[in-house]
């Protein structure tokens, strides 16, 4: 095949699709906006499931690099009561290992030809130039014609509106991060509370989530079912302030609990959770499609970056099985695409009505335990 694939993104999945072509032979080109692979944390732990993560590994040809990035025992789970109770907690291994992000990243990147990937190229617009072929405008003024266009570029994908009018929306609930280092030695009791693993203490409406990452730093996600205005209203360039106003909202909770948000050594983040409307789909467009976030933006729940490999990997898989020509390839991996994704979507609203539901954690913990 002589297509030479351009990629919006050098994100988990556009890295794949990637990977997986060049395992094929295929040449692509990777434009990402940030300047350099340093140029911004890479965000937290992921767990990497058997059926869709560990499947686009294996077809990129890395599960064995990949099991060297393995933290053991991070798959430990324990919820928490906003007291301190322990409610529940399981050390067991479930087939979903925990790497960096970041790390893993960095695998994807070290595993693709020198000069995959261009960095420092903010996409400003892209149109159809008829025939399949469309044009990307970067911010710089260069612009690259292709036959081929991939969006993996997040939520806020600039090629998205060539194939869907949909826009994420906010869901009700953001997260605001922090991370405390050097757990055990400079904040004992909130590292023993979090363990060695994943910690979840939850009530309707919000809650203190919390990983072990690499030795003793604990990152942690702390969630409110709050609207947008009311986190606007807040001065975020004021960590201070940022911290009272948000701890004040577990006001009475376990002082290990608590401390994870008060004794945070970075500034507090902001992260807005938005999805695209449910089961989003769009009907086939020449020469273009979607994968990831770009395509089925959902509420998180651990699939996310899985999902983004998976499509990395199949629609590479597809562009180098061939039959039918590239057309037919997209259409068949949009048509498998489409349910995979609105079915983890509707896994994770319920998912989250279990986190934040008027009957937290008690469901969640009936889910761990098969209702026991």
């Amino acid at each position: 095949m002589n297509t030479h694939v351009t990629i919006i993104g050098a994100g988990l999945g556009g890295l794949t699709l990637a990977r997986v072509l060049h395992v094929h032979g295929i040449p692509s080109t990777v434009y990402e906006a940030e300047a350099s692979p340093e140029a911004r944390a890479q965000g937290g732990m992921l767990d990497i499931h058997e059926e869709n993560g560990q499947a686009a590994l294996r077809a990129a040809g890395l599960m064995e690099e990949f099991r060297g990035l393995v933290l053991e025992g991070r798959e430990a789970t324990r919820v928490l009561a906003p007291d301190g109770t322990v409610l529940f907690d399981d050390d067991s291994e479930r087939g979903r290992p925990e790497v960096l992000r970041g790390e893993l990243r960095t695998l994807l990147l070290d595993s693709l030809p020198a000069g995959t990937v261009r960095w420092g190229h903010k996409v400003s617009g892209v149109r159809a130039l008829g025939d399949g072929r469309h044009e990307v405008a970067f911010a710089d003024g260069a612009t690259v014609v292709t036959s081929l266009l991939v969006g993996a570029d997040g939520a806020w994908s600039r090629v998205r509106p060539l194939l869907s009018d949909a826009v994420p929306e906010y869901i009700g609930r953001s997260f605001v991060e922090t991370y405390l280092f050097e757990g055990d030695t400079r904040h004992p009791a909130s590292a023993k509370a979090v363990g060695g693993g994943s910690l979840l203490a939850l009530a309707p409406g919000k809650g203190i989530q919390a990983h072990r990452e690499n030795g003793a730093t604990l990152h942690t996600y702390v969630a409110l079912s709050k609207p947008q205005e009311w986190f606007a209203g807040i001065d975020f360039t004021d960590a201070a302030a940022v911290t009272a106003r948000v701890a004040g909202e577990f006001d009475g909770w376990a002082p290990e609990l608590t401390a994870l948000i008060t004794d945070g050594d970075t500034a507090p983040v902001l992260r807005t959770l938005s999805a695209l409307p449910p089961g989003h789909r769009w009907e086939r467009v020449p020469g273009v499609t979607l994968l990831g976030d770009a395509a089925h933006l959902a509420a998180p729940n651990g699939e996310g970056a899985n999902l983004a490999m998976y499509d990395g990997a199949e629609l590479g898989k597809a562009i180098a099985a061939g039959p039918g020509g590239i057309e037919a390839a997209l259409a068949r991996y949009e048509q498998d695409m489409f349910p995979r994704s609105a079915a983890a979507a509707a896994d994770g609203d319920e998912l989250h009505g279990l986190l934040f539901g008027d009957d937290a954690p008690h469901g969640l913990i009936a889910m761990f335990t098969g209702g026991e």
